[in-house]
């Protein structure tokens, strides 16, 4: 029962996103061909430059068969004290069909996040940064946005299939932090492209760092920096390639500030999986 009403929320959305916002997805492989088929075996989906509260609309540009398998099988990191809160915690229990609340520490409630990812169908869902990028091009504090560890952590225990990576060209015309209503009939784009999780974590391991984590750090933030089109400023033609494809397309305003070091746990943000060194995903913030 519970799928079928996650489904048709879901659905929901999809469909005022859809009357209310063009939106566009564009593939970053040249490669792919009519008779691929990106939405198959998909077992992780990061969502990268993360802007708004309003970032479900781009639900609108997945199949309905995906939107199934986040209400059959996905798993959403939560804050604790998000699902704590009357009206915003019910509704995020039910934007998955496991939602699993987390605490900042690397704690039991971490260790239980990544035991559900131990099912074959489970597909998890999470924003890389751990928090929302403001006007500014940083977070609430005017720290950078860096990509955080425990996207690794997914990475490492899924053992087969793909990695969705979604590159938002950012909502801030559509709705920014702070904003009463949003702004409707906007193009709201995504870039997109697919990895094979396994093939993925041996080329990380392949290069030089002082862990894998710190790898799938720098590789993301490099793909977020090459594919998140927020200036259309042409990426430095000498920048390292990111792991499985080369660093093309446009530059966001904070591609300069990548190596900056993590920012420490805001306690006026409300955000999913926000865990020092583990917390990354779906941000909601006040």
């Amino acid at each position: 029962m519970r799928s079928y009403v996650v489904f048709l929320l879901l659905f929901a959305i999809k469909v005022l996103a859809k009357l209310s916002f063009r939106i566009r997805l564009d593939w970053v492989q040249d490669d792919v061909q009519e008779d691929e088929d990106p939405w198959a075996d998909l077992r992780v989906l990061a969502l990268l430059n993360h802007t708004s509260l309003f970032e479900p609309v781009l639900i609108a540009a997945a199949p309905n068969r995906l939107i199934w398998q986040i209400a059959a099988h996905g798993v959403v990191p939560v804050a604790d004290k998000t699902v704590a809160r009357p009206l915003v915690g019910r509704l995020f229990r039910f934007i998955a069909h496991h939602v699993v609340p987390v605490t900042r520490e690397r704690d039991q409630t971490w260790a239980d996040l990544l035991e559900r990812i131990h099912d074959p169908k489970a597909l998890v869902i999470i924003l890389p940064e751990g928090r929302m990028m403001r006007r500014t091009g940083f977070d609430l504090h005017g720290n950078p946005m860096t990509v955080r560890g425990g996207i690794a952590d997914i990475l490492e225990g899924v053992s087969e299939g793909r990695l969705f990576v979604a590159y938002s060209e950012g909502l801030h015309h559509v709705h920014a932090p702070g904003d009463r209503l949003p702004s409707l009939f906007q193009q709201v784009t995504i870039r997109a492209e697919v990895l094979d999780i396994p093939t993925y974590r041996a080329e990380l391991r392949a290069k030089e760092h002082d862990s894998f984590k710190a790898a799938v750090i720098e590789d993301l933030s490099r793909r977020r920096d090459a594919y998140c089109f927020h200036d259309d400023e042409p990426v430095d033609a000498s920048a390292k390639e990111p792991a499985g494809g080369s660093a093309k397309g446009h530059a966001s305003p904070d591609a300069a500030l990548v190596d900056a070091p993590r920012s420490t746990p805001d306690e006026d943000e409300t955000d999913v999986a926000r865990v020092p060194d583990v917390g990354d995903g779906v941000a909601i913030e006040d």
